[in-house]
């Protein structure tokens, strides 16, 4: 497997919508792998296929204790197709694009949806609490939306100055 680099705001490829993918052919399900083993050694449970660069629809998420990829959902144009309109879940989010930073956002606590699978077949899911949060936000993220957008402008200036901030810090430290 090949371990990609995680794009980091304000990276631009992170604000762009991706596309769906045509089919999950041999090359979709090796991103997929590929995406999958990046995710772990970011110490994530969820990540997009914008955070490492790719406009495609593709999504990898695994929020059980092994993270050894047995639980794995590896998802190629996922799409909610029901959100719980009365309960919500508030979870602590962060995000591989924007490290070292949490807010806590409420989204719908239940959710389903489609997707295909690793072998292209397509699926149907419901997911709850902190898998209905990660979905969530990995969707988001395939449309641009970053979980920092759900938070009050204030908030969202101080977390990205934030980032910015250890970037310089990163740069001075090589130079």
């Amino acid at each position: 497997m090949t371990q990609m680099p995680i794009r980091i705001i304000p990276d631009p490829v992170l604000r762009q919508k991706a596309q769906a993918v045509a089919s999950v052919d041999k090359r979709v399900a090796k991103f997929m792998d590929d995406m999958l083993e990046s995710m772990y050694r970011g110490n994530g449970i969820g990540l997009a296929a914008n955070q490492v660069g790719a406009l495609e629809r593709v999504i990898t998420v695994d929020i059980s204790e092994e993270r050894n990829g047995t639980k794995a959902l590896l998802m190629a144009n996922p799409e909610i197709i029901w959100r719980d309109p009365e309960a919500t879940f508030t979870y602590r989010e962060g995000c591989l694009s924007i490290p070292q930073q949490f807010a806590d956002v409420t989204r719908p606590q239940r959710i389903r949806m489609t997707y295909l699978d690793q072998s292209g077949k397509k699926q149907e899911l419901e997911a709850e609490d902190l898998l209905s949060q990660c979905i969530q936000h990995e969707i988001d993220h395939l449309d641009g939306v970053l979980f920092i957008d759900h938070l009050s402008k204030l908030k969202r200036d101080i977390i990205e100055r934030k980032v910015e901030k250890a970037q310089r810090d990163d740069q001075d430290h090589i130079l």
